[in-house]
């Protein structure tokens, strides 16, 4: 993967990026997607955040041979903490990190102290997509789009949510499964999940049968996961 070729996952989440848009990329790791961005002309400017010295210096070094300098800053710091009001940051993307890792870094950063406004945002979590959702909905944002993109034998979810006063209201089966993504993205989204029902099943075959309580409670668990999957895949 480079800037010229992003990966699958990320080429799906430069799609929700709008044209014109000022982004910060938060854990860039090589600024491939903010480069990928301005070289095609759909944005002007962004920043590149790390937290870590490593990556950090990767997208300096990416940005000066892309020749880019003048269009995307890579700083370092934690978070959102690489924005500033005066940034007029209005798209955040984070992509590659556990959901509940997202979640945090939109807890601490998404304030007025680095923003005017909050920002459009477009996620990317390896994890912990449920909670996600439900941290997006209880902190002012609806969730507007999704999508899922099976790549390398992974399954990886865009979520894209903007601010709103009245979020909406999701079901629990909702915030499992998203509620677009079945319709976006109708092959991969049944891969992915065909291949989630099936490991569960390889679990439960392994399945020690005891009359511990905290066992059987566990077990019971996974078949009602895995009942929802078959349901969420059979319904039209």
């Amino acid at each position: 993967m480079n800037a010229n070729q992003l990966s699958k996952r990320l080429a799906a989440a430069a799609r929700f990026v709008p044209n014109d848009a000022r982004l910060a990329d938060i854990g860039s790791d090589h600024a491939y997607l903010p480069v990928y961005l301005v070289k095609e002309g759909i944005i002007d400017y962004a920043i590149a955040g790390e937290v870590v010295e490593g990556p950090y210096q990767s997208a300096i070094t990416e940005i000066s041979e892309q020749k880019l300098t003048t269009n995307i800053e890579a700083r370092l710091g934690d978070g959102l903490e690489v924005v500033q009001p005066e940034d007029q940051i209005d798209v955040v993307t984070i992509c590659g990190m556990g959901g509940k890792l997202i979640a945090e870094i939109l807890a601490r950063g998404l304030n007025n102290q680095h923003f005017n406004q909050f920002p459009l945002l477009v996620l990317q979590p390896n994890v912990w997509e449920p909670g996600l959702r439900k941290w997006l909905l209880n902190h002012q944002y609806d969730i507007v789009a999704e999508t899922v993109v099976a790549e390398h034998h992974k399954y990886y979810e865009i979520i894209v949510a903007k601010p709103t006063e009245t979020p909406s209201s999701w079901t629990e089966d909702e915030l499992l499964f998203g509620r677009f993504s079945k319709r976006t993205a109708p092959e991969d989204f049944k891969e992915k999940w065909q291949h989630v029902y099936e490991q569960y099943g390889q679990i439960l075959s392994h399945f020690k049968e005891t009359n511990n309580q905290e066992s059987l409670t566990k077990k019971a668990e996974m078949i009602n996961y895995r009942n929802k999957i078959k349901q969420c895949l059979e319904a039209e």
